[in-house]
């Protein structure tokens, strides 16, 4: 079976209401970052400002990501195989879900998310198992792969191997932290402690080279009284 059978299999289900695309693609192992971005949204052109530039095969990804049947003769003479369509509809997707979780609606759908532990939790031993969120590097396609970012300690980690293929741009440099201003109330930070290297009791000092080098990246400033 090549990989086309095995999609529009996947797309049919055994219930009376098919799988749609949308849904077919954050099912897919290794997707489940991502949230269901609403039809209404990916419909309002206005969302989707300055994509056709940067996806190639533009309509046709759109109409294969909202489901849309084109007509029989105009399929027969554009796109003869939907696998050419299938990486640019990913494309295109995936900016779109860059713009949809910085928006009221797509910023609760990721909190369920978050709340569900989806995103995995921080190694650093001192954050406690503070639930992480997918953040990119870049906000442009084809750069660098999803990261994960802890509010505790408030560094990036690399994502297990699993999720070394979705794109970074796919979630923006942006949403973490918009989601940590929104929700703030819900993410309960931990103490701010870092490890202090001893040696028979005495701290090693800092110029040693054996000394601590991460310290300054766990200092955070003082409250503003403003």
């Amino acid at each position: 079976m090549d990989d086309d059978d095995e999609m529009h299999d996947s797309l049919s289900t055994t219930s009376s209401q098919p799988q749609t695309w949308i849904e077919w693609f954050c099912s897919s192992d290794g997707h489940e970052y991502y949230c269901q971005v609403d039809d209404d949204f990916i419909e309002d052109r206005f969302n989707l400002t300055g994509l056709i530039q940067q996806v190639p095969l533009y309509k046709e990804a759109l109409e294969l990501i909202l489901d849309m049947e084109r007509e029989e003769d105009e399929m027969s003479s554009t796109i003869p195989d939907v696998s050419i369509v299938q990486p640019h509809a990913e494309l295109l997707y995936g900016l779109i879900h860059q713009r949809y979780i910085n928006t009221r609606i797509g910023l609760n759908q990721m909190l369920d998310k978050y709340r569900a532990g989806d995103f995995g939790s921080c190694p650093r031993y001192y954050c406690e198992k503070m639930y992480l969120l997918p953040v990119g590097q870049h906000d442009q396609p084809n750069i660098s792969p999803v990261r994960l970012y802890c509010p505790n300690c408030m560094d990036i980690y690399a994502c297990n191997n699993k999720y070394a293929n979705v794109d970074g741009a796919h979630f923006g440099t942006t949403f973490p932290h918009l989601f940590v201003k929104t929700f703030s109330d819900e993410i309960k930070l931990k103490p701010s402690n870092t490890y202090v290297g001893r040696i028979f009791g005495f701290r090693i000092n800092e110029q040693s080279v054996t000394g601590p080098r991460m310290q300054w990246l766990r200092l955070k400033p003082p409250h503003s009284s403003s």
